[in-house]
């Protein structure tokens, strides 16, 4: 009974210690991969939706391909800092932004995505909801073990 003891508290020390690097590795390798799918035309079922949403989002500034290819960009370059590490900062700024934007389906365009049941675009946007918390505890382990330093004037 001991050895069984000692054994879940090692498994549990373990996932202490590395669950949250799992998490943004893995969130990670989510945002590469549908970053990746928007510079290939057809590929990702979000394309008409992101197209939509930055185009409404700025007022048609940004629009059509250039708005898919930032979007794969942007989603491509948080994926990378989340399974690399590097830049971790400076990508959950980028991935905090975006959300704003990956959200916005569902206030901007409800009635279009809930018309009744969820379409596929609802269920698409409805899963982010998860990758936002993810997102949020992964920032909380990165800011907290190496917090801002005031300079010193």
């Amino acid at each position: 009974m001991n050895a069984l003891i000692a054994k879940s508290n090692n498994l549990s020390g373990w996932l202490g210690r590395q669950s949250i690097d799992i998490l943004r590795i893995s969130l990670g390798l989510v945002f590469l991969a549908f970053g990746a799918l928007k510079f290939f035309p057809g590929a990702s079922p979000a394309e008409a939706l992101v197209i939509r949403t930055i185009d409404t989002l700025t007022l048609g500034v940004i629009s059509g391909q250039g708005a898919l290819l930032l979007t794969a960009a942007l989603e491509c370059f948080i994926g990378i800092t989340l399974i690399t590490g590097k830049l971790l900062r400076t990508g959950l700024l980028v991935l905090g932004f975006s959300l704003v934007g990956i959200m916005s389906p569902l206030v901007l365009f409800f009635g279009d995505l809930f018309p009744g049941t969820p379409t596929l675009e609802a269920q698409y946007v409805f899963k982010d909801i998860v990758l936002a918390a993810a997102g949020l505890v992964i920032a909380a382990k990165v800011l907290s073990a190496t917090p801002l330093r005031e300079r010193v004037a």
